[in-house]
């Protein structure tokens, strides 16, 4: 870390904790050539993730559309709401640890499919069926005996 006083690159952590607002860690570095004393913030460095939909399209991923669309899903349904959150949470975790900066709905969308499959089996089956776009009663039979199958 660099001296704000003297320039030099040689400092030492003197202190170490969370700052106010629990998002970074405040540092009071000491200068080895100086002596003098600054304070630094360290922080997790997110990218932002690129959303692209199934028109080619791209938006910024925003979690609360994970969470808005399995809320549909499981519309008069028992689920504990941080069931949800946790799921999204493990998703936007996911797509970050990838290091990839796109991610397509249909990526999106399996990876809510595969999270949705143990918690609630009609919920599910209400997911897929947006996600895939049935058009009819056979394609939505399809995915009920491929649930079925691999149950």
């Amino acid at each position: 870390m660099k001296c704000p006083f003297c320039g030099d690159q040689e400092s030492k952590v003197v202190d170490s904790r969370h700052s106010e607002d629990g998002v970074s860690i405040r540092r009071r570095r000491e200068c080895m050539n100086c002596q003098r004393r600054f304070t630094t913030y360290e922080i997790v460095e997110t990218l932002p993730i690129i959303v692209v939909k199934r028109d080619g399209s791209r938006q910024n991923f925003d979690r609360n559309k994970i969470v808005s669309a399995m809320m549909r899903a499981f519309d008069k349904r028992k689920v504990d709401v941080s069931d949800l959150d946790r799921i999204a949470t493990e998703i936007e975790q996911t797509i970050q640890n990838t290091l990839e900066r796109e991610i397509s709905t249909d990526r999106i969308g399996e990876m809510v499919m595969e999270r949705l499959k143990p918690l609630d089996e009609v919920a599910y089956i209400r997911f897929a069926s947006i996600y895939h776009r049935f058009q009819d009663a056979q394609s939505f039979m399809r995915e009920i005996s491929k649930y079925l199958e691999e149950k």
